[in-house]
């Protein structure tokens, strides 16, 4: 006899059903297929990445190890030793992982519930989200104002019973504005657990690594991919108290930190005077950029803290120029949401050549 066969068993968890994935920036193989241009001849300005590239000890040191073939130390000494020195903060502060990214995710593993809150000013991050609803947690969306500053005291009439984290892009991703230390420790009161995501951090005023000593609800977030020049490695680390480092030491996975990040990290911060040149020919860079880009009649430029600038496109679409700039080889950062940022443009900050590159683009268009 025949036998009917079994209804699908939906076995994927309804949280994970709903999640819509990161779009991440075109790889250069990609540009230089729509361009029709070799990868060399590309002009990246799309990823936020540091187009000085790493310390050239980086390089060294990843040729010359020769055992990769040995798992990495899961207490992340070596590293950790360094990175604290370079912050100023005590080794116990310091956890090291895959970029910022894994970081915010363990946050999200520690601190979420189905159903508890996390509060998010948008336009910000979009990890923050895809992480949290993977938990099934309500995001609270506190809307930035006309230029994209975060109000600390509607950040904490949002706050309820369920609220668990507070995240802070600081300088904020994709607008590139920095957030007053004062109104953070003002979010602080709130007793919630208070994410400062300093990616940009060596490009902007300020970091608040300092004031985790004196806040157990403060947990900030540093990178290695922008100012290091390491995104390729993906290496990031939380700075916090051991109160909440003790239940990310229990969540992350044993060797989550791999060898060659570990090497490179501590090859750059044995060249850090190397790497901050870099980042002050940036920060100078991104003052000319935004000056040239102001003759646009139709671009508006936001001000900002790091290796990035925002522009509102406030003539014909956003996406429309961007594919425009891709033709003739220049990629920037187009977002297809949330729909304040539609019409807007995110752009790198590179060498002063990739600067005169993109601006003789955007006068040849005479858009």
């Amino acid at each position: 006899m025949s036998i009917e066969p079994r209804a699908k068993l939906q076995l994927v968890r309804p949280a994970i059903e709903r999640t819509q994935p990161y779009v991440p920036a075109e790889t250069v193989e990609v540009l230089a297929r729509r361009s029709g241009r070799p990868v060399d001849q590309l002009v990246k300005l799309d990823a936020n990445e540091n187009l000085y590239g790493p310390s050239p000890r980086v390089r060294a040191v990843l040729g010359e190890y020769a055992h990769y073939h040995i798992y990495p130390d899961p207490d992340q000494v070596e590293t950790r030793a360094a990175v604290a020195q370079y912050l100023g903060v005590p080794m116990e502060h310091v956890l090291m992982g895959a970029g910022s990214d894994e970081l915010i995710h363990l946050l999200t593993v520690v601190y979420l519930d189905p159903g508890d809150e996390v509060i998010d000013f948008t336009p910000s991050f979009a990890m923050y989200p895809i992480y949290s609803g993977m938990m099934n947690a309500r995001m609270v969306e506190v809307p930035r104002d006309a230029a994209f500053q975060l109000d600390p005291e509607a950040g904490l009439r949002a706050v309820t019973e369920r609220t668990k984290l507070i995240f802070v892009a600081n300088p904020n991703n994709p607008t590139g504005t920095g957030t007053p230390r004062a109104a953070i420790l003002r979010l602080l009161e709130s007793g919630r657990i208070v994410v400062v995501d300093e990616a940009y951090a060596e490009f902007a005023s300020h970091t608040m690594v300092h004031d985790v000593r004196d806040y157990e609800n403060l947990v900030v977030l540093r990178s290695f991919s922008k100012w290091a020049g390491l995104a390729g490695l993906r290496a990031g680390c939380v700075v916090a108290q051991e109160s909440v480092l003790q239940y990310l030491w229990k969540v992350k996975s044993p060797f989550n930190f791999n060898t060659a990040a570990g090497l490179a990290v501590r090859a750059a911060l044995a060249d850090v005077a190397y790497l901050h040149d870099c980042v002050r020919r940036v920060v100078a860079e991104r003052e000319r950029l935004a000056a040239a880009l102001r003759e646009f009649d139709f671009l508006r430029v936001y001000p900002s803290e790091g290796n990035f600038l925002y522009v509102e496109v406030t003539r014909g679409s956003a996406h429309a120029l961007r594919e425009r700039l891709v033709e003739q080889g220049i990629s920037v950062r187009h977002f297809g949401g949330p729909p304040r940022i539609v019409q807007g443009l995110r752009i790198t900050v590179g060498k002063p050549e990739h600067t005169d590159a993109l601006v003789a683009a955007l006068r040849a268009l005479q858009w």
